[in-house]
């Protein structure tokens, strides 16, 4: 992989809440209500659950920091941290040079695995 594009495993992950915090991200200020910072080895990725008043910065990753940056609707904080707290493994991707694929995924699972087997 090239050095703006990098893929880490997720193995520890924080959650902060907000009332509602103001921060401005490449000029477009945004309306936190919560972050859960994702790292794995040197990588690290804010994903920032916005308001839904919020404007949405668009996504991206700071290649000498090894820091990415994304965001989405605090509805969407539950499934996420479902996802976190439940399957394995879970990988972050950092596109420099396509920053509207950063993403989370899970590894490939067989089809019907269920849950807790």
């Amino acid at each position: 992989m090239t050095m703006d594009v990098q893929l880490f495993e997720i193995t520890e992950y924080m959650i902060v809440w907000r009332q509602l915090e103001r921060q401005t991200f490449n000029g477009v200020s945004a309306a936190v209500r919560a972050l859960i910072r994702c790292t794995g080895g040197e990588y690290t990725m804010d994903v920032y659950f916005l308001d839904p008043t919020s404007d949405f910065p668009d996504p991206f990753y700071d290649v000498r920091n090894k820091k990415g940056y994304f965001f989405l609707p605090i509805a969407d904080i539950g499934p996420f941290v479902d996802m976190l707290r439940n399957e394995k493994p879970v990988y972050g991707h950092l596109r420099g040079d396509r920053p509207e694929w950063i993403s989370v995924t899970t590894g490939k699972e067989p089809v019907g695995e269920g849950e807790g087997k």
